[in-house]
């Protein structure tokens, strides 16, 4: 049994350390089989007339994909807590960090190329990074930031911690924009897009800034009227979110793509939390039990 102790963090590389490191060997050996069970998942969706023979088979076969989409996932997971812990302090609870940093696991897993002969760990990095940074940006204050000004704001922190360790001292901020390469107006500008803004008031969820059209299925542009009445939709949906527990909005978020995502399959959610495909349907739909308003149901739709 696993002791529990009052971090979080430890806690939860306690409940991942088990997991056995993946070869070289057995990285080429999971993606095939992803990418089996994936061809045939596809062939199922398409192939109407197939036979009983036929749908055991490639069910099979997909079952096993998404087993070793599952394997992979957790083999991965400790790389994730070691990025996501470099940017502890910049606005995010370190496990909120994680979390963001396993969705970008889960589209390295998905994205990556076997034949290319890269070591997973090296291509999965920056998409767990791009993750973290965007998280960041999205969530973490009240205005948003956008991801590639906080890339330049991850470099500035970085080169002020080097050469303050140089110097022995706080650098300058003249110092800090010569090592930099940028004007000291810039570097300045940079350090006030990182002030967070303190506020009463609770930010607008992580879809603040997407397209309208993003929002809804109509290939027509809405009027000014439906416009405001998607916004309003957009503004309900945020407040009744906020009153559901932390991880059952994020499961709503994800599922539905409301963090300016791509939405996630159930097993690609629970692949982040280390749940049941299962477990996030239950999660999903006690949520969208509790947001009650069918509103509010029709828009998610």
């Amino acid at each position: 049994m696993l002791e529990v102790t009052n971090d979080p963090v430890r806690d939860y590389l306690n409940s991942i350390g088990r997991t056995r490191l993946l070869t070289a060997e057995d990285e080429v050996s999971l993606a095939k089989r992803i990418e089996v069970g994936v061809l045939a998942g596809e062939r199922l969706a398409t192939r109407p007339g197939l036979s009983p023979r036929e749908k055991r088979e490639l069910y099979s076969l997909s079952d096993d994909g998404k087993r070793a989409f599952e394997r992979f996932i957790g083999a991965n997971l400790r790389l994730v807590v070691s990025i996501a812990k470099r940017y502890a302090g910049r606005g995010l609870a370190v496990m909120d960090l994680i979390q963001e940093g396993n969705l970008g696991l889960v589209r390295a897993v998905e994205k990556f190329d076997y034949r290319t002969g890269n070591k997973f760990s090296t291509y999965a990095t920056w998409w767990i990074r791009q993750s973290i940074l965007r998280g960041i940006a999205d969530t973490a204050r009240v205005i948003r930031i956008p991801v590639h000004t906080v890339e330049k704001i991850d470099k500035l922190d970085r080169i002020r911690r080097d050469l303050g360790g140089e110097l022995g001292r706080t650098p300058t901020l003249e110092e800090i924009a010569d090592a930099a390469s940028l004007t000291p107006a810039e570097v300045h500008k940079l350090q006030m897009s990182d002030s967070e803004t303190v506020s009463l008031a609770v930010p607008v969820g992580e879809n603040e800034g997407a397209e309208l059209g993003d929002l809804i299925e109509d290939g027509d542009a809405p009027g000014p009227s439906e416009r405001v009445e998607v916004e309003f939709r957009h503004r309900d949906l945020e407040e009744r979110l906020r009153e559901l527990p932390l991880r059952d909005a994020k499961v709503v978020r994800m599922r539905f793509g409301l963090d300016g995502r791509k939405p996630m399959t159930l097993d690609e959610v629970g692949a982040v939390y280390g749940i049941t495909r299962e477990r996030v349907r239950q999660l999903e739909t006690r949520s969208l039990k509790r947001l009650r308003s069918p509103e509010l149901l029709e828009y998610l739709r």
